[in-house]
């Protein structure tokens, strides 16, 4: 129980101490750009990194020191309503205790916390993305857009044919790709459960596997495509590969997380009449996860025939190369006449999906 406190309590602190820090560089910032009257581009191009990363750690440490003088205190800051003490998560017997506990005044602290965290991301956000209302409505931009519309909503019916060899060619390059992701996925999504590798080297196996896949993952399809375009040459069996890569990694992911929510009396039925660890895992666990990972691997496909109109973008074949040529070239009813297809074939597989993640209820 001890442990258990002090978790929290390290969470607790860390999270306020970062997200406070988070709001203090953002001020920092901002009256920095104010002052020299420079852009953000200009302010990130002539930063000093050293002096800006002890500045950000200063402030970091500074915020968790005193969020650590406010928690010994028992302020209900938001660290403390997201990782109580006693029970983990959100909860009304959270802020009740909180509130009994800090009084009715200082329980506002965290809802204070809270708005400003979410305003000035929000604040920043805008800031980012270059928001701009006169932009978004400026006549001849807006008249140019409604030129494209038109030439979209007037298709060329006469790439049909061409269209529907592509987005077959599209909705195989998914298939395989799915398909070949199965049984890696299969064999890691257990390798990547802590409830399975429990040795003494299990530790250091999950986070080398787990490292490794989060990599993986956090490099998109389209770049994936873009190196196997290199490796392979460009075409289908390179928009497979990057789809195939990608799905082991994420599927890996989802089958893991499945495999560390299931029911343990299973488990410890069949360890009682002296299985061994195989055994455990194939007649204690696959039963449970059979069903989920079915509707997992279904998700995975529909998203597949997505992405896989993407990376045809940049060499990966399918449609996504047809869409890219014509719309290169400015035809805009050939192109309107290709998202026609591939809004029909989404919404087709997306139907499919549903019904058939369903039927395996």
């Amino acid at each position: 129980m001890k442990s258990v406190r002090l978790d929290s309590k390290i969470k607790r602190i860390l999270f306020d101490g970062v997200t406070s820090a988070y709001f203090a560089m953002v001020i920092v910032l901002f009256a920095h750009l104010a002052l020299s009257g420079m852009t953000l581009d200009e302010d990130w191009a002539a930063i000093h990194f050293p002096i800006a990363w002890r500045l950000s750690l200063s402030i970091l440490f500074g915020m968790t020191f005193l969020f650590l003088i406010f928690d010994s205190k028992g302020l209900a800051t938001l660290g403390r309503l997201l990782f109580p003490e006693v029970s983990s998560g959100v909860s009304n017997q959270a802020l009740q205790t909180m509130a009994s506990s800090t009084g009715k005044g200082s329980i506002q602290w965290w809802r204070w916390q809270l708005v400003v965290l979410l305003l000035t991301t929000f604040l920043v956000g805008l800031h980012m993305t270059q928001f701009s209302l006169s932009e978004l409505l400026d006549e001849e931009g807006f008249n140019g857009a409604i030129r494209l519309f038109k030439g979209l909503l007037s298709p060329n019916l006469t790439l049909l044919p061409l269209a529907t060899i592509k987005i077959l060619e599209t909705i195989f390059i998914a298939f395989i790709a799915t398909a070949i992701a199965i049984p890696p996925s299969f064999v890691l999504g257990f390798l990547c459960a802590k409830n399975v590798v429990k040795h003494r080297f299990g530790f250091l196996n999950y986070t080398v596997l787990r490292t490794l896949l989060n990599v993986i993952r956090s490099i998109e399809p389209l770049i994936w495509a873009i190196i196997f375009s290199v490796w392979v040459g460009i075409g289908p069996f390179a928009g497979m590969l990057a789809l195939m890569i990608h799905s082991v990694a994420s599927l890996t992911k989802q089958y893991s997380e499945m495999v560390e929510s299931i029911s343990n009396g299973p488990i410890e039925g069949i360890q009682s009449t002296g299985a061994n660890a195989l055994q455990i895992v194939w007649f204690g666990m696959v039963p449970q996860v059979t069903l989920p990972f079915i509707a997992f691997t279904i998700y995975r496909w529909d998203i597949n025939v997505r992405m896989a109109t993407i990376i045809g973008l940049v060499g990966g074949g399918g449609i996504g190369t047809l869409l890219i040529k014509y719309q290169g070239q400015a035809m805009w009813p050939e192109v309107g006449c290709i998202i026609l297809v591939i809004a029909i074939v989404v919404w087709l597989m997306d139907l499919a999906s549903a019904y058939l993640r369903e039927a395996i209820k």
